[in-house]
């Protein structure tokens, strides 16, 4: 039984984890049609974020507004300099955000070398629940996850933003004509999606190595999520970071963390032959 309620909570763990991850990639890749293939590295900003607040003996809260900001930044320059001449050409816009990864990783790499740095736990310990300890910030994370999940999906459906994105992804043309400005709104969801990037960085930086190349397994499992769940919902998103944070979860614990891995990468396989669209892709 405890075995059990361990898998449980492992596999809530995973997921909601790998749908923070993903959630930024989903608004660019699914809502702009831009492959942002610097999508790791906005989440590898925030972990550094996270290890320079550290390293200035600052409380860790300051890391989450100093993340966002430093993902604003770079995402604007980014959209400004070179996305926004690329909408609707998506091999182009890998091609460019490719490039653009290099010297995001480079540029740290120069800055704080190719050494693993450590953030210290914010909440060490472990809390009793069903029988179990479990460690308390993992639990603390999955909540807040949970709540801007909620929040985000609520804004979507009711906020006039909202339905000013929608009317713009679905066709923007007319939404153009009917006076919303497109060019604006685009720059605006990419600033967004990059700074839930970095926000993803700040929040995982206690449980992970941060170094230059930490993005790299972020950008890979956040395509196979989208591949899964499919494009330009949360409900896909939700529905793939399940798929593939409960297999990797499984098998992991039957094989090891390789084995789980490569179950992730034949399922996106899989799916990419037989469903394109995933399993909740928007019509």
């Amino acid at each position: 039984m405890e075995a059990l309620i361990t898998f449980v909570l492992n596999f809530i763990y995973s997921s909601a984890t790998l749908a923070l991850i993903v959630l930024g990639l989903a608004m660019v890749f699914g809502l702009l049609g831009v492959m942002n293939m610097a999508h790791g590295e906005f989440v590898m900003l925030g972990a550094y974020s996270a290890y320079v607040v550290q390293s200035l003996g600052l409380n860790f809260i300051w890391a989450i507004p100093i993340s966002i900001l430093v993902c604003v930044v770079v995402g604007w320059l980014m959209e400004w300099t070179i996305i926004r001449h690329l909408y609707n050409r998506p091999f182009d816009t890998l091609l460019a955000t490719w490039g653009v990864a290099i010297l995001i990783r480079k540029g740290i790499e120069a800055i704080f070398s190719r050494d693993y740095k450590s953030v210290d736990q914010v909440m060490p310990g472990t809390i009793d629940i069903l029988g179990i300890t479990y460690p308390s910030y993992r639990l603390i994370l999955i909540a807040i996850i949970i709540f801007l999940f909620v929040t985000l999906f609520a804004w979507y459906q009711k906020s006039k933003t909202g339905l000013r994105i929608r009317a713009m992804v679905q066709n923007p043309g007319l939404a153009s004509a009917v006076g919303i400005d497109t060019s604006r709104l685009s720059t605006v969801t990419f600033i967004i999606g990059v700074s839930f990037a970095g926000l993803a960085g700040v929040l995982l930086a206690p449980l992970v190595r941060v170094e230059p190349y930490i993005g790299l397994d972020y950008l890979l499992s956040s395509f196979f999520i989208l591949i899964v769940g499919g494009l330009g919902t949360l409900e896909g998103l939700l529905i793939g970071s399940a798929v593939i944070g409960g297999s990797d979860a499984l098998i992991s614990t039957i094989f090891d963390k390789t084995a789980g891995y490569l179950s992730v990468l034949l399922l996106s396989i899989l799916f990419l032959w037989l469903r394109p669209d995933g399993i909740y892709s928007r019509r």
